[in-house]
């Protein structure tokens, strides 16, 4: 059995700390714990690796998929059944509708010899949608070991923190642990540690480092940096392949990869080509914006209210508040703009940035520029949100309680028109630096 330090790196604390938890296989370990940190943090693979790497007995479930009541204890039922008989290879499906079924039925199952003594362990994984099922769920999962005698732990991986789950009525408290983001002296071990046999780890590890340079600063995903890696790795060996360079001359590598890297930025977490797509892109220098994506072509796939609404958030991130009544009222009085610019705007806002600006600004120049009547609906609402989870918009927080949720349009000059160009909105006339 490998040692889990060799297979988990960067997450020693973590690691020593379950094991603790976990203690012996027949000793009762803690009710329930809860592990929560960003997306790509580890919470998932560490605790996998850990479970099976020590042959414990183990239940794994993603909520997400389990989206029900009924599926998801029927499936923490019929995978602990089939734990307790894959010695005879026969099990029978288990019919569960709720959760006190599901006590008894786990105590039937559990009964089995290899199943008996020893601690079983349930994994949730997105275990944030548990608060979207039944009210008694999760106080049920977190008493699990009292309702029904059994050795037995509940882990639950989320993304948030444990103060958005506590309910009101309060509830027996899990242990809590932290897996906090990935520093980038983690990530540039974790990437070198995938270095292709045929190059040496020093060359592998010379390519994360300048990789890291230039997208450390906007992903910090290692998930994503580990697909950059290794899809844009072929371009960085390109000249030793050739014989051009040999593994030490960083300088004539670096010159190579740098457009390509380059081209990458503008396609981050977006995925709008696959990978054989890109690599042929790379092979035949081709931009990557005549390949069909969404930041790259010419019209976006988007819903018809969200285009206009990334429109609006342009919008107000590029123009000052005090123009808005110059663009988008009907009856105005003139603004000089030179005035302005003596005084406050001596530099592009473009220069500067994009601004952030209240959601009732971004609502108000959205109902000036679509043409058509727009009720303030859940739709409108949900399509906001819609964006800022893609990452079109970014959501930067509350001024105060009365103003409301902040954001930031974060899309280049280039994707807004190629938007603007798919409703026939001339948005050039709408900025304030074209003027």
């Amino acid at each position: 059995m490998p040692h889990v330090e060799n297979v988990v790196l960067c997450r020693e604390s973590q690691v020593s700390t379950l094991q603790s938890l976990f203690g012996e296989r027949h000793h009762f370990s803690f009710p329930s714990i809860f592990i929560y940190g960003h997306t790509a943090s580890g919470k998932t693979y560490v605790t996998q690796t850990l479970l099976k790497t020590l042959e414990l007995p183990h239940v794994f479930l993603n909520c997400v998929e389990c989206f029900t009541l009924r599926l998801l204890l029927e499936q923490i039922l019929n995978k602990l059944s089939h734990l307790s008989s894959s010695e005879d290879g026969c099990s029978t499906h288990i019919i569960c509708d709720t959760f006190n079924d599901f006590v008894h039925l786990f105590k039937q199952t559990t009964k089995a010899e290899g199943l008996k003594d020893q601690t079983v362990y349930i994994v949730l994984d997105k275990a944030e949608y548990l608060r979207d099922m039944e009210a008694n769920l999760l106080p049920g999962f977190l008493r699990l070991q009292e309702l029904t005698d059994r050795n037995v732990t509940v882990i639950f991986l989320s993304e948030i923190v444990w103060e958005k789950f506590r309910p009101n009525t309060g509830c027996f408290e899990p242990f809590v642990l932290y897996f906090p983001d990935y520093s980038i002296g983690n990530l540039q071990k974790i990437l070198s540690h995938d270095h292709p046999p045929e190059y040496s780890a020093d060359f592998y590890a010379a390519y994360i480092n300048i990789l890291l340079g230039v997208f450390y600063t906007v992903c910090r995903d290692l998930k994503e940096l580990r697909h950059l890696a290794v899809l844009n790795f072929p371009k960085y060996c390109e000249p030793v392949v050739r014989g051009e360079a040999s593994e030490r001359d960083t300088r004539k590598l670096w010159r190579n990869i740098e457009p390509h890297l380059k081209k990458a930025m503008q396609t981050v977490y977006l995925r709008e080509v696959s990978s054989s797509q890109w690599e042929k892109s790379q092979k035949d220098d081709t931009d990557p914006g005549q390949l069909k994506g969404l930041s790259a072509y010419t019209h976006v796939e988007l819903p018809y209210y969200s285009k206009f609404i990334l429109i609006a958030a342009y919008l107000a991130s590029y123009n000052p508040a005090r123009t808005d009544k110059r663009f988008f009222l009907k009856r105005h009085g003139k603004i000089k703009k030179t005035n302005f610019l003596k005084k406050h705007e001596k530099t592009s806002n473009h220069l500067l940035g994009p601004k952030s600006f209240p959601l009732d600004r971004l609502l108000a120049i959205l109902y000036s520029i679509v043409d058509s009547r727009v009720a303030p609906t859940a739709n409108i609402f949900s399509q906001i949100t819609s964006l800022a989870t893609h990452q079109l918009l970014t959501l930067v927080g509350h001024d105060d309680q009365l103003d409301g949720p902040k954001y930031k349009c974060t899309v280049s000059l280039d994707f807004i028109r190629a938007v603007a160009r798919t409703v026939n909105f001339d948005i050039i006339k709408y900025l304030y630096d074209f003027l």
